[in-house]
Order: C-alpha cells, then sequence, then structure tokens
C-alpha cells in the first residue's frame, strides 16, 4: 500500500502492518514517519528494537535469523533495517522476498532507504512489500503541497496565520523542510501559540540576525572561544531574543547526545550522524564536536540549557547571557561551567 508520508498518521490508527519501507529524499518526513512507526509500534508492545545498518558486505543472514527467531524476552522487537540509497542489491531483494514470505509473528519489519534506483517499483521486493505492508516515498515539496504542508506545521504547533503569512514562509525556506521547521520552531519559541500576522512571520523569518545566532553555534562546535565570545556579544548587542540563542545551542546539543549516545552502544560514527539527518556539509562541524566532548559533558550541558531557560523565563535567578556564555563555553569544549544559579 503506497502512501503519502501526511496520510500515514490515519493508517496507523488503524493497526500495524508487518513490514513499512520509507524512501526518498526528504530527510525529514522519511525520519519523522520513522519516528511515527517506533512510536505506534512502542504503544502496542514492540518495546525492542534490532537495528541492521546495510553496508558493503552486510550479511543478510543475520537479518532472515533474527527474522526466524523469537525474542529471548518475549518481547514484541521492531526490526529495523537502514539501507544505503539505491537499493538492497541482489541478496537483500531475496532476503527480502523470504520476509514478505513469511513475515515474524512478533516483529515488524521497519525498511528506511533513501532514494532508490530507477526501477525499484517495478522489481518484485518491492512489489512485494507493497502487497504485504506499507510503502511511504518522500519528495521535496513544492508549490500548492509545500504550502499546504507549512500551515499544517504551523497547526500542529497552535499558530495561525493568513495565506500571506505561508507564503513568506514558504519563500524563507525554499523547499527546504528541515529549515522550515527550525523556522516554525523559533517563531514558537518568540511568539507562543496563537494568531501571528504576515509581518510578524516576516520579521521572524528574515532577520539577519539569525545568522549570527547560527554562527555562534558553529564557532562553538569548532571549539573557537574567542570568536565564540565576539558572536555572542554583537548577537546581544543587536538585541536578539535569550531564548533564540538558547534554543539554537539546545538543538545542536540535542543532536550530539543522541551521536554520542549512539557512539557509546557501538554505532559507527557515520552511521549516528545519518541516524540523526546531520546534514552533509555540517558533518565536520559535529564530528569535530563528538571528538572533543564525552557524553556525560554533553549530559551536563542540557542540565545549564534547563538551568539557563529557567533564568530566561524569570523562574531562577542570575542574568540570562551569562548563563548562555556558558553554555557557549561548554560547547566549545573548555569545561563544565556553572552559571551561579539559584532557585527562587
Amino acid at each position: 500500500m503506497k502512501l503519502r508520508a501526511d496520510q500515514l498518521e490515519k493508517r496507523l490508527s488503524k493497526g500495524l502492518v508487518p513490514i513499512y519501507l520509507l524512501s526518498g529524499d526528504e530527510p525529514l518526513q522519511l525520519g519523522e514517519a520513522a519516528d511515527a512507526i517506533r512510536a505506534a509500534a512502542d504503544k502496542v508492545g514492540y518495546t525492542h528494537r534490532e537495528v541492521f545498518d546495510v553496508g558493503t558486505g552486510f550479511d543478510w543472514n543475520t537479518l532472515l535469523q533474527a527474522v526466524d527467531s523469537p525474542s529471548l524476552f518475549a518481547d514484541r522487537r521492531i526490526l529495523d533495517l537502514r539501507l544505503e540509497s539505491g537499493g538492497p542489491g541482489r541478496d537483500g531483494a531475496k532476503a527480502l522476498l523470504t520476509i514478505t514470505e513469511r513475515p515474524p509473528n512478533d516483529a515488524i519489519v521497519l525498511i528506511s532507504a533513501g532514494k532508490l534506483a530507477a526501477g525499484a517499483q517495478k522489481t518484485r521486493w518491492f512489489q512485494a512489500i507493497d502487497r504485504q505492508g506499507v510503502v511511504i516515498q518522500a519528495w521535496p515539496l513544492q508549490g500548492g503541497q509545500l504550502l499546504q504542508w507549512l500551515e499544517r506545521r504551523l497547526q500542529n504547533k497552535g499558530i495561525q496565520t493568513d495565506p500571506a503569512g505561508v507564503r513568506i514562509l514558504a519563500t524563507r525556506v525554499e523547499g527546504n523542510l528541515l529549515a522550515a521547521a527550525q523556522e516554525i520552531e523559533k517563531l514558537y519559541v518568540l511568539q507562543g501559540p496563537g494568531t501571528v500576522d504576515a509581518h510578524t512571520i516576516a520579521e521572524v523569518v528574515t532577520d539577519s540576525a539569525r545568522f549570527d545566532v547560527f554562527n555562534l553555534v558553529d564557532n562553538a562546535l569548532q571549539g573557537h572561544l574567542v570568536s565564540t565570545d565576539r558572536m555572542l556579544s554583537r548577537i546581544r548587542a543587536e538585541g536578539v531574543a535569550p531564548a533564540i540563542v538558547l534554543w539554537a545551542l539546545t538543538r545542536e546539543i540535542r543532536i550530539l547526545e543522541q551521536i554520542a549516545f549512539g557512539k557509546s552502544n557501538g554505532t559507527p560514527l557515520n552511521t549516528a550522524l545519518r541516524q540523526t539527518n546531520v546534514w552533509e556539509k555540517r558533518k565536520p562541524l559535529i564530528t569535530r564536536a563528538i571528538k572533543r566532548l564525552s557524553l556525560t559533558e554533553i549530559s551536563r550541558l542540557l542540565v545549564q540549557c534547563a538551568q539557563a531557560d529557567r533564568i530566561i523565563k524569570g523562574l531562577s535567578q542570575g542574568d540570562p547571557w551569562m548563563a548562555l556564555l556558558g553554555v557557549s563555553h561548554g560547547l566549545a569544549g573548555i569545561g563544565y561551567q556553572e552559571t551561579g544559579i539559584r532557585n527562587t
């Protein structure tokens, strides 16, 4: 059964199918579809997950053995298969056909792939999955589809605006859904739920200071302390809201935490980067930070972010900009910084 990404939630509400195939070259939709499937499975008792990263030399028998072998702890499982772009190859095609012929009783198979090779939809393995399960192919959105996606995304955050506001946002993100999600999150942080007019959206999403905020994060990721301090001072002087700076820092630190946690459990770095949808051009920055910061240090940074959030909201005493300075220094790798925060 072929579905669009926006049709998945309704289908999941009717129950799970034995096998899912997610493919295409729009990473946000694919990542969120996979998250939705895993969340729906968890709700009905699929509490164990086995991840299979398919690369050169992958032994497909390991997947078939997992399919045929019941869980040792009687847990229902998600067999999470990560394919490289192009397709499964000859051996993989045979294995996937076998799985569709005898799907596991205690597991669902979730296949995540990039852009499949031309003609993949005509192959036996693809057609078998289409008959037995759900196939979602996600591509970049344009025109009316992009406008509808943006409107739904805004509504999911409790934000209402007019068509002009949605068009301004569409023009700003130029079809990049990851960028769109970030802009909508930023809009939510600044404005909260409610009605936001087109003028406000234009001010938020076209504010040139946003480049300084992202540059601050990039400088900290590279461990450039002097330029990080200089950038933070400039952002403060430009009147950027502390909440926006904290949002950008926290978002990046959470990505680092996911990658570091994966590495601590034996996941190769390149795999962890792919699983967290890190853009190709940002991989060197993230890699440099991961090599410099331990999982413990990253977790402490998230605690600092939570403390800074309390200060910004007036729930704790302290200077918001000093709290942000501490988080920035920690991300730059000079060690855990106490922010002098005390609860009121």
